[in-house]
């Protein structure tokens, strides 16, 4: 009829249409519509994110991708042009849409089932109807080559890629670049300047698989070039650092790895740090005398290893080991890979002092009761905190706590001692006390000035629950693809192994302190390396090593250490050595703020040691550390 125009058809019409168009397609145009609409999907996919991506969760992370944003390694570190002539850049930019793969393989793998069991309740009836069966047969070939082609996409870790392989493709790329941190429970603080990414190649003696052949080939014959060349090589991981002793000689290797640790420490603004710390056969015994040892006919050297980079409260430091005990440089640099993978290690001081606990004697108990209640009011403490700071400059009294058995009074008295360990300190002032104590309690008889309440040198629960020298708690978040990866183990395992170890194996023991599986190994080593007393590691090393798995599925470790005794000023530090080792760490002599610099060395003794108690458990966990050591800790006796 005249005047009446169709309507246009509607959108259901619309599909109706496009459907019955592609049913008289003919296979080969069906197969060709199919692969463009998976390329398609990549395209979009892969191209179209905004600079941040989502877990299966929905979780934003951005946000801890931006904090790794600007954590370049500085200037004069070797950089290497990428191919595109571009220096290499940290990743911060679009993220391809990885969850957008995890929620069709969902939808897809259950669409595909509910297909299955219908065909199978319906089975009759299709195979009556040839055209029920061939729309069903397409739709299953659609199901088949999703699966194929982009089902196992979801499997591939979908946050920036932290691991390096022991063989990478591009050398500049796990040089120059900090990837962010996967999902951490951890709240990490931001960086204090430059932060090296963790090392590329961290062997271990406990894990046996990185002693193998790598695929990576040396560049020709490296014998005829100079030291800055190899070491050169080593920062562009073009030349790892453990085979310099078998690529080059034991000898040669020593200054080589220094040249690269210097660049290293260089870029982070510790130009020199080892040029004190010798590796020929060298000591001043004019330093030595009337300072460090008397009668003296020699020296023992002992070997210094550098583990690191390991980030901790936002900066990387590289810390002095000195140890005869092969091995426990590599497995602590395994620990300290796996902490900077997850984005650092947090640090945090409970509490400051040194102590001293005299000995007081009266001729009753009444009488030493009477001097420990004295003792507790707050004026006469302000008169014993007077006469005690009189003595020092930096010293200032904390507390006095007594404690009284029969006629004797044992009064612990705590210091503050700024960036000295304190002990000379807190002993001069504690003689002042019993003076001023003498005053008003005319029988008063000083035992010893040292009454083994301090205590010093000497397992002791009151060092466990009140602290000595510096107390402190350090924790890290390590995401499951790392332990995985670095520490060839799994979080469920490691955990397992701590607490059955660590906590139940301990208690049985009836230990004191030592809810840990090795911690005085790493204390001792960097407290003999930094010129601490060594003998100071028996307090040093109380240490509660706790793990958890997080919700996320990641590894949750802390380590309290309530009794960390160091000092970088007197003793020990003064020697050039080990004060080159401090210079390293960044903390040699005093700080800007008095106590600065001690407390920062405390919590590097903390970090590390978490290291090597992380590289350790998963030792024990995966059950490879009697094969290694029996492997790479023994060597066979020498003719003469």
């Amino acid at each position: 009829m005249e005047g009446i125009t169709s309507s246009p058809p509607t959108v259901g019409q619309q599909l109706d249409a496009f459907l019955e168009g592609l049913q008289n397609l003919d296979s080969t145009h069906k197969y060709l519509v199919a692969f463009a609409t998976c390329l398609a999907v990549s395209f979009v996919v892969l191209n179209s994110g905004q600079g941040r991506y989502l877990d299966v969760k929905g979780k934003d992370h951005q946000k801890a991708a931006s904090q790794k944003k600007d954590l370049i390694v500085a200037n004069d570190m070797p950089q290497k042009a990428s191919a595109t002539g571009k220096k290499s850049v940290v990743s911060g930019g679009r993220e391809p849409r990885w969850y957008i793969f995890k929620i069709m393989n969902y939808v897809l793998a259950t669409s595909f089932l509910v297909s299955v069991v219908h065909f199978l309740l319906n089975s009759e009836e299709y195979i009556m109807s040839n055209d029920h069966i061939k729309t069903l047969g397409a739709v299953w070939t659609l199901f088949v080559l999703y699966f194929w082609g982009f089902f196992g996409v979801s499997f591939v870790d979908t946050d920036e890629h932290l691991e390096e392989e022991e063989s990478p493709s591009s050398p500049s790329s796990s040089s120059h670049k900090v990837a962010a941190p996967e999902n951490v429970s951890t709240v990490l603080p931001p960086p204090k300047g430059p932060v090296h990414p963790p090392a590329p190649f961290a062997p271990v003696c406990s894990d046996p698989s990185t002693q193998k052949a790598s695929s990576m080939k040396t560049p020709g014959d490296i014998s005829s070039l100079s030291n800055e060349e190899l070491a050169n090589l080593v920062l562009e991981n073009k030349l790892k650092d453990h085979k310099l002793e078998t690529e080059l000689n034991p000898t040669r290797a020593v200054p080589v790895r220094r040249l690269v640790f210097e660049k290293k420490l260089g870029s982070l603004g510790k130009k020199g740090a080892l040029n004190d710390l010798p590796y020929e056969h060298d000591l001043s015994y004019e330093r030595v005398f009337g300072a460090n040892c008397e009668i003296v006919v020699g020296y023992v050297p002992l070997p210094v290893g550098m583990v690191g980079p390991c980030t901790l409260n936002g900066e990387s430091v590289y810390i002095p080991m000195a140890t005869t005990e092969g091995c426990l440089v590599a497995s602590t640099n395994r620990g300290c890979k796996a902490i900077s993978a997850g984005g650092g290690a947090v640090s945090t001081l409970l509490r400051d002092g040194i102590t001293r606990a005299p000995c007081l004697r009266f001729e009753s108990a009444a009488e030493a009761a009477a001097l420990a209640i004295w003792v507790e009011e707050t004026h006469n403490f302000l008169k014993l905190k007077n006469a005690f700071e009189s003595t020092t400059s930096f010293g200032k009294l904390l507390s006095a706590k007594p404690t009284v058995a029969g006629k004797n009074c044992y009064l612990r008295l705590k210091c503050f001692s700024g960036d000295a360990m304190g002990m000379n300190m807190v002993s001069k002032g504690s003689l002042a006390v019993v003076e001023l104590l003498r005053q008003n309690f005319p029988t008063l008889k000083l035992v010893a000035l040292s009454g083994n309440m301090c205590t010093d040198k000497k397992a002791a629960a009151t060092n466990w629950i009140e602290g000595r020298g510096k107390s402190v708690v350090v924790e890290a978040t390590i995401p499951k693809r790392v332990v995985r990866t670095v520490l060839k183990t799994t979080v469920k395992a490691i955990v397992d192994t701590n607490v059955q170890k660590n906590l139940v194996g301990s208690a049985m023991s009836g230990t004191l302190g030592g809810f840990n599986a090795h911690a005085s190994n790493i204390v001792t080593a960097v407290f003999l390396a930094t010129g601490q007393d060594p003998a100071q590691n028996v307090e040093s090393s109380n240490c509660l090593t706790l793990m958890e798995e997080t919700k996320e599925g990641d590894l949750w470790i802390s380590c309290t250490m309530p009794s960390i005794e160091v000092g970088t000023v007197g003793g020990g530090t003064s020697l050039p050595a080990q004060a080159a080792c401090l210079k390293a760490i960044g903390v040699k002599g005093g700080g800007d703020i008095p106590g600065s610099n001690a407390r920062k060395l405390a919590h590097v003794v903390a970090v590390a040691t978490m290291a090597g108690e992380l590289s350790l458990l998963a030792a024990l966990a995966a059950n490879t550390l009697v094969q290694a050591h029996m492997q790479h800790n023994r060597k066979p006796a020498t003719s003469k």
